[in-house]
């Protein structure tokens, strides 16, 4: 075991570094999924989640879960509304509807496992129809050092690994996997993580054959080359794709820096990026050393301070806010800056900065009732191409935030 674990952590294209160490995003999701909860279980009780998958406040929070594609790419498939078979048949029957929507509450307000698997065992008695232990996926982002994500890859992993029979589908199952999944994760914590996603990437990195080792040595030879080669390929392009937003992020940080300062203002680069590079240039040398907002929350300043970039007056009030978005829920960086509007005594600008593909996104995310009703939040966006082409040209002649109305868009 320690020698899978050893050669797991040392690729360097495993879920271990590219989903599990050192991802902002993997870390965001877990506040996006809770907050995003916390309205599918107020829409359930209100009578006004609906009758489908789409365009319910639970789509926002499986997205946000599926958007870690490295290991969660397929989990929204588990709640799609499938009319034909009526499953999950959590939209059209109210009884079961609302039974997940108390099995939701009680996990989130939950302070101990014991209480989260009496919920489990009681929403399994219910038998809901094609309600699986694909929400256990929920349950790791409420509590990732007690329950562990749930999906194909994983079993599979899991049941090559330990040599078991897991099967997909059955909580009790579920329950027999999380238990032995706690026992090894303890005896090799040294190694692992308390956090569960840790040994849970390791499982996912075996079952889906990135990961060879003795146990499953047999299935990958037989498999055809042509397929491992392929699963390569992809996974070097995600994470080069991955690489090159990252780097698109990092590019139009810097530009709203230098604009930002060339407008006059004082800039504030999110305290984990000051270290990222572009034009040979950290980004923090663009950047306040240290963020001084007054009269905040400790909570709601850590999340301010993770704002990808704020422009202060003199006197260090915040002018404007942006939220730079990739291939990231824009959902959750509307959070963001929504917490930032409700902080503050003044108003201030917020925008939402994103790559051209993504503008239909960007409307509709805007246009939910949700955000729609929120007076205090004013939001704009702003197409990465547009920044690029013309942040020269507004460092020139703008005399102050409102040159950014040359290429802002409103919904």
């Amino acid at each position: 075991m320690e020698n899978v674990i050893n050669e797991y952590k040392k690729d360097t294209e495993s879920v271990y570094h590219t989903w599990f160490i050192n991802n902002d995003d993997r870390l965001k999701a877990f506040r996006t999924i809770r907050k995003g909860l916390i309205k599918v279980i107020s829409d359930i009780e209100e009578g006004t989640f609906g009758n489908d998958f789409k365009g319910s406040s639970l789509e926002t929070v499986v997205t946000a879960i599926s958007e870690q594609k490295q290991v969660f790419e397929g989990a929204v498939h588990a709640f799609f509304w499938k009319p034909k078979l009526r499953i999950p048949d959590i939209y059209e029957n109210e009884v079961n509807q609302r039974a997940f929507g108390r099995f939701l509450k009680a996990c989130l307000e939950a302070t101990n496992e014991n209480k989260i698997i009496a919920e489990i065992h009681k929403l399994n008695s219910l038998n809901v129809k094609g309600l699986g232990p694909a929400v256990a996926n929920i349950l790791y982002f409420l509590h990732p050092t007690i329950f562990p994500p749930f999906n194909t890859a994983i079993v599979k992993g899991f049941n090559t690994l330990f040599s078991k029979k897991i099967k997909l589908g059955s909580w009790p199952a579920y329950l027999d996997m999380r238990e032995e999944i706690m026992n090894q994760n303890n005896k090799f914590k040294h190694q692992l993580s308390k956090d569960l996603g840790a040994i849970a990437g390791l499982l996912f990195e075996i079952g889906s054959n990135r990961l060879v080792i003795e146990e499953n040595a047999v299935r990958v030879l037989q498999e055809e080359n042509e397929k491992r080669k392929k699963a390569n390929l992809k996974r070097n392009k995600e994470v080069t794709k991955d690489a090159m937003e990252e780097h698109a992020h990092t590019e139009m940080q810097y530009y709203l820096a230098k604009l930002g300062q060339a407008l006059g203002y004082k800039v504030w680069i999110a305290r984990n990026d000051h270290k990222r590079v572009w034009n040979d240039e950290k980004l923090g040398e663009y950047s306040l050393k240290s963020l001084k907002l007054h009269n905040l929350p400790e909570n709601v300043f850590d999340t301010v301070s993770l704002i990808d970039v704020l422009w202060l007056d003199q006197e260090n009030n915040i002018i404007s806010g942006f939220e730079v978005e990739k291939s990231t829920s824009i959902y959750s960086g509307i959070l963001r800056l929504n917490d930032l509007s409700l902080s503050i005594p003044h108003n201030c600008q917020f925008y939402l900065v994103a790559p051209n593909k993504r503008e239909k996104e960007m409307k509709a995310q805007l246009l939910r009732p949700s955000f729609r009703t929120l007076d205090s939040l004013a939001i704009s966006y702003i197409l990465f191409e547009d920044l690029r082409n013309d942040c020269d040209a507004m460092c020139k002649f703008g005399n102050d935030f409102s040159v950014l109305t040359k290429i802002c868009k409103v919904v």
